[in-house]
């Protein structure tokens, strides 16, 4: 693992719960039914029925979400108390009524005495979260803490890329000092990402739209808003596959599934924590 970030204070860090905000604006059903069906199939389960689920950076709250109507009970917790108050607000949206079985708070996984107090979860969600708390290490470790024996760890992580990760390390740090920064950062890189986006349609699919118009089937997210998340999501670091599986492995987890990111995307892992190992 490598910590990326150049040296610029924490203080700076993305308002990512100003962009999860944003996004829950264009959440609708098909959007919650992809994300229900991104669970199901890295987690290999039908239900989630009598599980117990923590959201580990809920972020927008659509995982939470997806794993409450999937049955499981479900904890969400947040370092940003905008992206609580997405969560919060989803709940209030989709779920009709008081719901006893879904618990949304602000805290810190870097923190051991707020780890402490959670317990442990049958599934630990860690989606996209650790590598922005600026101690991926410790965040790992702390997340690993969470697992029941026997129960499951779904990460992302972004993909260690050498050079082309630390470089991005400083744009990111760059768009994250001041609003003119971000517009700056936004007005360079958002039309490169449109004609990618557009010229990747028309090879793959011969359509310059196509892109845009499934983008929803990945995990059920926003197009934009992921544009907006990855310029400016600092912290970053990143980690190779074979270290993530190492660190874990030491703690007593032994991988199930990963799908290996092509380019600069989360690499994803499925771990069962086994009780004979830890």
């Amino acid at each position: 693992m490598k910590c990326n970030n150049p040296p610029v204070s924490l203080d700076k860090r993305f308002s990512f719960g100003r962009n999860w905000l944003s996004f829950i604006r264009t959440l609708d059903e098909n959007r919650i039914l992809e994300a229900e069906k991104s669970l199901m199939v890295m987690l290999d389960l039908t239900t989630l029925a009598g599980k117990q689920f923590i959201d580990v950076g809920c972020g927008s709250g659509l995982f939470s979400l997806a794993a409450r109507r999937l049955g499981a009970e479900v904890f969400s917790f947040d370092f940003d108390k905008d992206s609580v108050e997405a969560t919060k607000e989803l709940r209030r949206r989709f779920i009709p009524q008081e719901d006893p079985l879904w618990h949304i708070e602000q805290g810190d996984v870097l923190s051991d005495s707020y780890l402490n107090s959670l317990g442990n979860y049958d599934i630990v969600y860690a989606w996209g979260v650790l590598h922005h708390t600026g101690n991926l290490l410790k965040a790992m470790n702390n997340t690993s803490r969470l697992v029941a024996d026997n129960g499951i760890l779904f990460i992302g992580i972004y993909n260690d890329r050498g050079l082309r990760s630390r470089i991005w390390s400083y744009i990111k740090a760059f768009y994250s000092i001041n609003v003119f920064t971000s517009a700056i950062t936004k007005a360079i890189f958002y039309p490169i990402f449109l004609s990618y986006s557009m010229i990747k349609g028309v090879i793959q699919n011969k359509d310059a739209f196509y892109v845009f118009k499934h983008y929803r089937s990945n995990r059920g997210m926003s197009l934009f808003h992921d544009w907006n998340d990855w310029l400016g999501g600092y912290p970053f670091e990143v980690a190779t596959p074979s270290k993530v599986i190492s660190f874990f492995s030491d703690r007593g987890f032994v991988l199930q599934k990963s799908i290996i990111a092509i380019g600069s995307r989360n690499n994803e892992f499925v771990f069962l924590k086994c009780k004979h190992l830890t």
